[in-house]
């Protein structure tokens, strides 16, 4: 425990039928290192500090990693047939200094991870009120309470500590790893679908966005109680409320003919959430990955004599060290992110969209603002399939391509499918799979399946032709609702206008699913509307889409309504 080790993670399921399915390795900082004592000393062992070089490298080679994969997978099916039942086992090995061999010292039964259970639905209830402090819009429905901290800019983050909240006045990629320790996030600014949200509802803690003077009533240090259970106000309160949570078991759930998916971007969440009933992803974010993982530009790897600032360069030397191609970096850490997504869920289904940053999201990546261009309204701007065909982006969007080749070749998790975000016309369809094809992502081939975000209104009114390149349509409830209303979802005036539930919004995504079932092709919806809205999963049941995917917090209780509303219709 002394030690924060490197980590590696083999996928099972793969490795068995022949494939090298290392789908994470994490350098740990190693600091210390026990070796022999001195020959004239009674110590038999003694700690010392590890060389800086030797820190930065991995303690054992991709091929010592599989053949300690080969031997742990032949001791569980040992003590699984011996027992005739399912044994996962916990498994200490060592390597000789000298010689190199690898040697398995002990093994015993695995009693955490496997013990653990998710198939509860849970509901958050607060016993006491107080005054409220702020009031925003509730982002899931969980309920937190500890002591504030406020963060007016970015430099105050070292002073945030673990399960304080989080008080700001809005939230952007470079703040998540404060954000992952936070008990609970209060933003004057920001809708349902701003950042603080989408973050907030990956790690399943509370969040009240939009509360405009937050950070001006709330001090730090003050104990403060953050409520997302009373529906679609978020509110604040004085003090240290109580609260309980009501459980549900859900052990004997039956499964609804409409598939029920999750909504996922952090690969770290990814094996506690495929625990939950589920019928795969629906949407997997490289967004997330690529900010917290990755930290660079795609194309300042690409072509790192373009990046002129000093600082930006140490960094990407820094996080690309070891790597003869500082490509080769973005490559191997995306197909890891998003092959731990995929073999968590393994062989369900998973959807993986291909980037959609707006150009000020990709010039905070490190390097990037030398390769982007600065846009009025960035929204629906140069941005998703636009991007994968222009020679400002194309090589970038090759390197998206080779990760996702690998993880479907190489660790041969098959069950990836890829979805095309914002493409806006038929031509740029026939381009994107063009260029995904050229890049050696055949559509087809190896049963890859490629589908489309049904997220502006050309998608639906020309949904006939866009299923000549697609298999498949996921509504995008977010972006859809804001171009059939004519709202900026990140409009603080217009936020009461923007309603997934307006009637013309509902007739366009009724539209989307009758266009994708007229042509044979797969039907769904991955915005946030059926999370935050059960009448709308309800809506989308009667029209008979295929799938639905939310929020990992929002399953269990979707999954109610699905079965209530299909038994009602008599499926």
């Amino acid at each position: 425990g002394q030690v924060n080790p490197d980590e590696f993670y083999v996928f099972k399921p793969a490795f068995r039928a022949g494939y090298k399915p290392i789908i994470q390795k994490k350098l740990g900082s190693k600091e210390i290192k026990m070796i022999y004592g001195r020959g004239d000393s009674k110590v038999l062992t003694r700690n010392v500090e590890v060389p800086e070089a030797e820190r930065l490298r991995f303690c054992i080679s991709d091929e010592e990693v599989l053949r300690l994969a080969e031997y742990a997978i032949d001791i569980e099916d040992h003590y699984s047939s011996k027992y005739k039942e399912s044994r996962p086992m916990d498994i200490e090995w060592a390597k000789d200094g000298i010689t190199g061999e690898l040697f398995i010292v002990q093994a015993r039964p695995e009693t955490v991870q496997s013990q653990r259970e998710k198939d509860v639905l849970e509901t958050y209830v607060l016993e006491e009120r107080s005054e409220v402090l702020a009031k925003g819009r509730s982002v899931g429905d969980k309920i937190a309470s500890g002591k504030a901290r406020v963060i007016p800019d970015v430099s105050d983050l070292p002073s945030f500590r673990p399960g304080e909240i989080l008080i700001a006045d809005t939230t952007t990629p470079d703040w998540e790893p404060v954000m992952k320790t936070a008990a609970a996030i209060v933003t004057n600014k920001g809708g349902r679908t701003c950042h603080a949200a989408i973050v907030s509802r990956e790690l399943g803690i509370p969040a009240v966005v939009g509360a405009e003077n937050a950070t001006e009533v709330i001090e730090t240090g003050r104990e403060i109680t953050v409520s997302c259970a009373e529906g679609e106000d978020g509110l604040v309160y004085a003090g240290i409320l109580p609260f309980h949570k009501d459980t549900m078991s859900l052990k004997d759930l039956e499964r609804p003919n409409t598939e029920i998916m999750m909504n996922l971007g952090n690969p770290e969440s990814a094996f506690s959430f495929s625990m939950i009933p589920n019928d795969g992803i629906g949407l997997a974010r490289l967004e997330f990955i690529i900010t917290s993982y990755i930290k660079v530009h795609p194309m300042a790897l690409v072509h790192p004599e373009k990046v002129e600032n000093p600082r930006e360069l140490r960094e990407i030397e820094r996080l690309t060290y070891g790597y003869e191609k500082k490509e080769d970096y973005f490559v191997d850490q995306l197909a890891r992110g998003v092959g731990m997504i995929a073999a968590a869920f393994y062989p369900k289904p998973v959807v993986v969209r291909m980037s959609d940053f707006k150009t000020n999201e990709y010039a905070s990546l490190v390097g990037g603002s030398y390769f982007e261009m600065e846009e009025n309204n960035p929204m629906i701007g140069f941005r998703g399939a636009s991007r994968y065909f222009d020679e400002r982006y194309r090589e970038g969007f090759a390197l998206e391509c080779r990760a996702m080749k690998k993880v479907r070749g190489e660790m041969g998790l098959t069950n990836l499918i890829l979805m095309v975000p914002f493409c806006r016309t038929i031509e740029e369809a026939r381009k994107v799979i063009a260029e995904m094809e050229e890049n050696g992502l055949k559509r087809g081939e190896n049963g890859l399946q490629v589908y489309v975000m049904c997220e502006i209104p050309n998608n639906v009114l020309l949904v006939n032709e866009f299923s000549q390149f697609f298999d498949g349509f996921s509504i995008g409830s977010n972006d859809l609702t804001q171009l059939t209303l004519g709202v900026d979802r990140d409009s603080e005036l217009l936020a009461a206008e923007f309603d997934e539930r307006d009637p013309g919004v509902m007739k366009i995504m009724a539209m989307a699913v009758q266009g994708a079932k007229r042509n044979g092709k797969h039907s769904g919806i991955c915005g946030q509307a059926p999370s935050d809205f059960p009448e709308i999963a309800e809506f989308l049941v009667k029209e008979g889409i295929d799938s639905i995917s939310l929020n990992p917090d929002s399953v269990m209780k979707i999954t109610l309504k699905v079965l209530e509303t299909e038994k009602k219709l008599g499926r």
